[in-house]
């Protein structure tokens, strides 16, 4: 599935290549038309999807954190709901519902996609945030253990001290810097939640075009999905990868 869905979006960034590079209309049309087999070949294996993200979200109920368990089963339900969509897709575009309106329920799908991607990402920056949290905290057991202070800090009568004149934006800046910087660690420490963030944030782009909330042209949207389609294919090669639960 994973190749299928990278083989498509990288269809579709080497039709807009084609197409600014001027190649010829044939060209063009092979490759839209292979795009397109592999659409609808993606939405046939995709046709037991719906019950999978059911059960998935059945069991995200009885996780023990309110925030997880909210942002985890709305995801899975509402990818339900998408791949529910993409049967009724299916089926109008193979023939066996001719009549189905096609755009309606393309337009319904990728609204249900874009608000599973939301509720993926909401997950992760309540992860990010428990987990600089975390560091923050361990960082100032370190300081206090070996005598240092703490950055930043009135204590030490360096900028942002209360008697210094204009000391609130450079205080700003430094406690900005420290947020960056410890937002990097914790990502580069925990590469199954960095991934996640960047697949998701890729795939962001996909149903915001589509939808015309926001057009990034057919370049962007078939780069960014082949990059996500890559990342989903290595965490199946390496499980390990794959953010729990």
């Amino acid at each position: 599935m994973g190749k299928l869905r990278a083989a498509q979006y990288a269809c579709s960034l080497l039709g807009h290549a084609l197409q600014r590079h001027g190649a010829s209309p044939e060209l063009q049309k092979q490759i839209r038309q292979l795009e397109s087999h592999l659409s609808l070949g993606r939405k046939l294996l995709r046709l037991g999807n719906s019950a999978d993200a059911l059960e998935s979200a059945k069991r995200a109920v009885h996780l023990s954190d309110v925030v997880l368990r909210f942002c985890i089963t709305v995801s899975h339900l509402n990818r339900a709901l998408y791949f529910a969509c993409d049967n009724v897709l299916w089926a109008g575009k193979s023939g066996l519902a001719p009549r189905v309106d096609q755009e309606k329920w393309a337009q319904r799908s990728f609204r249900y996609y874009l608000f599973s991607l939301i509720m993926n990402l909401s997950r992760d920056a309540y992860e990010i945030r428990l987990l600089m949290e975390q560091e923050s905290s361990a960082c100032s057991r370190r300081l206090k253990g070996s005598g240092g202070g703490v950055p930043g800090g009135s204590e030490t009568g360096g900028l942002g001290g209360p008697g210094t004149p204009g000391g609130g934006l450079p205080q700003l800046a430094l406690k900005l810097r420290l947020q960056v910087l410890l937002l990097a660690q914790v990502l580069r420490g925990h590469p199954p939640l960095l991934l996640d963030v960047v697949r998701n944030a890729c795939d962001l782009f996909i149903p915001l075009d589509k939808l015309g909330l926001w057009r990034c042209g057919p370049g962007i949207v078939g780069l960014c999905g082949l990059v996500s389609s890559i990342l989903s294919i290595l965490t199946l090669i390496y499980p390990w990868l794959r953010l729990k639960p």
